[in-house]
């Protein structure tokens, strides 16, 4: 999928923001393609990146809840899907969270590894009743962390982290 974004005849700066909207890669692989690939200053890459890696936290924050049950109302296939993947998220956010709280959910969203960014935190968000602005702001914050951590590994800063990303 992300190999049919590059090829399309559209900007760096808009490719790299699609990017980072996917849930496979979010700004995890957003960054270091839009520095390696198209060759984007490093303030532009991770503002791009960082701004698109947000957009899904407003949806799924806002969201989900009515995606949700509208969507398992009509289909099995959706009914299951959200079944698993708010079960999934729960046992892995949960222990996170009774030890944290709300600081829980700005450090899973920051490390920057698979499954534990902003897709994953909005719905942890959700299932565990983060009022909504305040669950936004965290994930915000968690994606900048991430952002932060991921272009310092790119640069070779952080070079022992490089399997992260």
């Amino acid at each position: 999928m992300i190999d049919w974004i590059i090829n399309l005849q559209l900007p760096p700066e808009l490719l790299t923001f699609l990017i980072a909207l996917l849930p496979i890669s979010e700004l995890r692989g957003a960054i270091p393609i839009g520095l390696g690939v198209f060759n984007m200053s490093v303030v532009s890459a991770f503002l791009f990146a960082w701004l698109g890696s947000i957009v899904p936290a407003f949806i799924l924050v806002f969201g989900l809840g009515f995606i949700s049950v509208t969507l398992s109302k009509y289909s099995k296939f959706f009914k299951r899907f959200f079944d698993w993947w708010f079960e999934r998220t729960h046992k892995r956010f949960w222990q996170h969270h009774q030890n944290l709280g709300s600081l829980a959910l700005v450090i899973f969203v920051a490390i920057p590894l698979p499954v534990t960014g902003v897709w994953t935190g909005s719905v942890a968000a959700f299932l565990f009743g983060v009022k909504k602005p305040k669950a936004v702001l965290l994930i915000s914050l968690g994606s900048l962390i991430a952002g932060v951590v991921v272009t310092l590994i790119y640069l070779g800063v952080l070079s022992f982290f490089k399997f992260l990303i």
